[in-house]
């Protein structure tokens, strides 16, 4: 089989895992909380200590994954057994659903599924280069939205018929065709240390040993990207769950079905701007679509204060899906510009994760703290000025990340230090 074809048939692969893993790689998400209260009967406090649970344990996992998909030839297994971690430890709710089997299976869950981003992203670079990364990304986002968007449909849909637990089966079936998807990806495809961030093609080989993990701390425009992405979580995490409250006060059982549209639609809307991303990023500039991310928050928290119109509050939230579709494509995009050449891409985009993840798991504490005190139109306003700060440390301080055809970024048109030199300053 040529190369062309064997990056042809990985591509496919690439774009069915995506798509599977949309549901695999979140486990139950919305819908643990659902099937607890419903069918266990659980009360709030303890549901809300499960998910913390979960929460935390992916927050400890995320830099060691990104270290071992980095290390490791064998990304496809590692894959494969995260798929069936999240599974089996899913499935087995029905089967245990006291509250110390419940939260062991959910944090070794939720410390599984943080192998995916990485992973398919390491797989991506690995097979199809620097030069396609940026427009193969954007595929890979497209698909994976798509994904979550017929997923929550059908979860949707065939809750309302069978109840809460069809979930459980729904997740299977998509776990099994996510395992097919990742091993149909040719293995002779990935290139292993093209998939870490090392050399595409190197004449000195002694610059094919990557560098230390001190280049997380001394990358100066990798620090100011994870400040960033850290408020970006912290200002966007909790804007949903907001308009869900709000939504619930007003109509509890019509509260409930707007939310399911408003996810679903959303998705939707991520696929058409992941698109763009991958499409027109290399050409008009990384940090611009990071930029206009940030600055859609705000936009968002503004609108949210000026009716509480059922309609209004989620055509709004349509919003998340110009945001979440541009962050989520142009995300790996800049840490792979960052740390291009150095071969801690993935332990990069771990690190970066977990800054984020702390930021979006502190949103809904601020926003809980902050409409206690002065009502959910202070809290919009506030989580807006989050991501307003946010842009503004992007604007002055987050270099153009994108990179020439001699592989040193780009700024404003012109060429400045390579993104190694800047990391081992």
């Amino acid at each position: 089989m040529s190369d062309k074809d064997n990056k042809a048939r990985a591509g496919r692969a690439l774009d069915a895992a995506n798509f599977f893993l949309a549901d695999v790689r979140d486990g139950l998400g919305p819908y643990l909380a659902v099937y607890l209260l419903t069918e266990q009967h659980w009360d709030e406090a303890r549901i809300g200590l499960v998910m913390s649970v979960a929460t935390v344990a992916g927050i400890v996992a995320q830099t060691p994954a990104g270290a071992l998909v980095d290390a490791t030839r064998a990304k496809r297994t590692v894959m494969a057994l995260a798929a069936v971690l999240v599974t089996l430890a899913s499935l087995s709710l029905p089967l245990f659903p006291s509250f110390l089997p419940v939260a062991v299976s959910q944090g070794i869950a939720q410390a599984a599924a943080v192998i995916f981003p990485p992973a398919i992203a390491a797989v991506s670079l690995g097979i199809f280069g620097h030069a396609a990364f940026t427009r193969r990304i954007g595929r890979n986002e497209t698909f994976n939205h798509a994904g979550n968007a017929v997923a929550a449909g059908l979860a949707g849909i065939s809750a309302y018929w069978f109840g809460p637990t069809v979930v459980f089966y729904l997740l299977g079936a998509m776990a099994i065709a996510s395992l097919v998807s990742i091993l149909a990806i040719p293995e002779g495809a990935i290139d292993h240390d093209l998939a870490r961030g090392l050399h595409e093609a190197a004449t000195d080989k002694s610059q094919d040993a990557p560098s230390g993990f001190s280049v997380l701390l001394t990358c100066r425009p990798l620090l100011v990207f994870a400040i960033c992405a850290a408020l970006f979580h912290l200002s966007n995490a909790a804007m949903l769950p907001l308009v869900g409250q709000k939504l619930a006060l007003q109509d509890k059982n019509m509260g409930t079905s707007l939310m399911s549209a408003c996810i679903v639609a959303a998705q939707l809307v991520m696929v058409p701007f992941a698109m763009l991303v991958g499409a027109k990023a290399d050409r008009w500039g990384h940090k611009r679509f990071f930029l206009a991310a940030l600055l859609i928050l705000p936009i968002r928290g503004a609108l949210y204060t000026l009716s509480d119109n059922p309609f209004w509050l989620v055509g709004v939230q349509l919003l998340d899906g110009v945001g979440a579709g541009i962050f989520g494509a142009i995300f790996p995009v800049i840490v792979a510009d960052l740390m291009r050449n150095t071969g801690r891409f993935n332990v990069a985009q771990g690190a970066v994760i977990t800054a984020q993840s702390i930021g979006a798991a502190l949103s809904t504490t601020l926003a809980g703290f902050v409409v206690v005190g002065a009502g959910y139109s202070a809290a919009f306003i506030t989580l807006g000025a989050v991501a307003a700060i946010g842009a503004v440390i992007c604007l002055l301080a987050l270099p153009e990340t994108r990179h020439a055809k001699d592989g040193a970024p780009r700024r404003q048109g012109k060429t400045i230090a390579p993104a190694s030199a800047i990391a081992a300053e």
